[in-house]
């Protein structure tokens, strides 16, 4: 048994409970076999209604992956951080495709790994509280766990805005944009639970009655801007665009994509238009897979987190450090096919 998630089940509710306060919940290889392990034994039990996916103590619902563990993994073989991308990407797809009713609470933060386990969940509930975010291009990654599905499904540029600025967003964004399918006080949380475990065929109603009107959203105010500047699916020409409109809101995005990753923001542009174009979760992953094998093996993903989550100096020294010197030679080779026995496959039991 895995303590980091709590397992159980509640009058008809499978309830997962992310469990690693300190590190806010982010994922480990362990944590994503559990989820898999309890949505398959729940998948074939007609004892099971519906999904309930949350986090215990701690201020934030997931704030990703086991970054550490895969930078160091990156250092070395790859062998460990392929396993943990392999199992959660397994559990992305699984809860994408899985038959029952699957409610997530996105309160408090909610980034990267948390995002790839709430945007599958048929009923998505933010709060006040809720800070949502991509950051990946921020430590040479990528906007992975389904970014590639979910980003450029977003109305208009703003999966692409997320995917390249790594913008944080809020609980009346996520309603707004569609991220959230209901809003609502986080105060209010506890008894939504408690109606739902007790009345578990109910989960929309219940949700629908429950929810508020959140406030305005500072996405909104900034959409035109949005759809116009980060219109196009080649990184210097949103640069040529938010430099040629001049205005403190571009001024703004320049400051943020200055401290990116150019490669991995060329990486997130395409990635976004091939993800746009699948008719199918499970090609996305693989999509994903390929990128992320590549991707840890170049020096921007160990430098970036060195500087971001180790050194913590924020001064990261991408390579190569120029837009312009990110050739289509480079990114065609981080998208390029995997030997037959490296590539990503949907569980066993979801093939066919």
């Amino acid at each position: 048994m895995n303590d980091e998630v709590l397992i159980s089940v509640e009058n008809g509710v499978g309830r997962i409970r992310l469990n690693r306060p300190k590190a806010i919940h982010a994922l480990t290889t362990g944590m994503c076999s559990a989820i898999i392990d309890a949505l398959l034994a729940w998948r074939t039990d007609e004892s099971v209604i519906a999904v309930m996916l949350d986090h215990a103590e701690g201020r934030g619902f997931c704030a990703g992956g086991d970054i550490a563990m895969i930078a160091n993994s990156a250092k070395g073989d790859c062998s460990e951080a392929e396993q943990f991308f392999h199992t959660e990407y397994r559990m992305n797809h699984l809860l994408f495709v899985y038959e029952k009713p699957i409610l997530a609470f996105l309160d408090g933060i909610v980034m990267g790994g948390g995002v790839g386990i709430s945007d599958p969940a048929r009923y998505r509930v933010a709060t006040e509280r809720t800070l949502y975010a991509m950051p990946e291009t921020g430590i040479g990654l990528f906007p992975d766990v389904g970014g590639g599905w979910f980003l450029p499904r977003m109305p208009g540029r703003t999966g692409a805005w997320l995917a390249t600025t790594g913008a944080r967003i809020k609980g009346a964004d996520c309603a707004a944009i569609g991220i959230a399918t209901h809003y609502m006080a986080s105060d209010k949380l506890e008894a939504v639970k408690a109606r739902i475990i007790a009345d578990p065929y109910g989960v929309g109603e219940i949700l629908d009655e429950m929810a508020d009107t959140p406030p305005p959203s500072g996405w909104e105010t900034h959409r035109e801007q949005i759809d116009r500047l980060f219109a196009s699916d080649i990184y210097e020409e949103i640069l040529a665009a938010l430099k040629a409109d001049g205005s403190d809101w571009a001024q703004a995005q320049l400051a943020t994509l200055a401290a990116k990753s150019p490669q991995t923001i060329k990486v997130a542009l395409r990635q976004m238009v091939e993800g746009a174009a699948f008719t199918d979760f499970a090609d996305n992953m693989r999509n994903e897979y390929r990128i992320g094998y590549h991707v840890i093996r170049r020096p921007d993903f160990v430098e970036g987190v060195r500087a971001v989550i180790f050194d913590k100096d924020n001064a990261p020294q991408w390579n190569p450090a120029r837009p312009e010197d990110v050739s289509d030679e480079l990114i065609n080779s981080l998208f390029a096919p995997l030997p037959a026995d490296k590539e990503w496959t949907p569980l066993p039991q979801l093939r066919g």
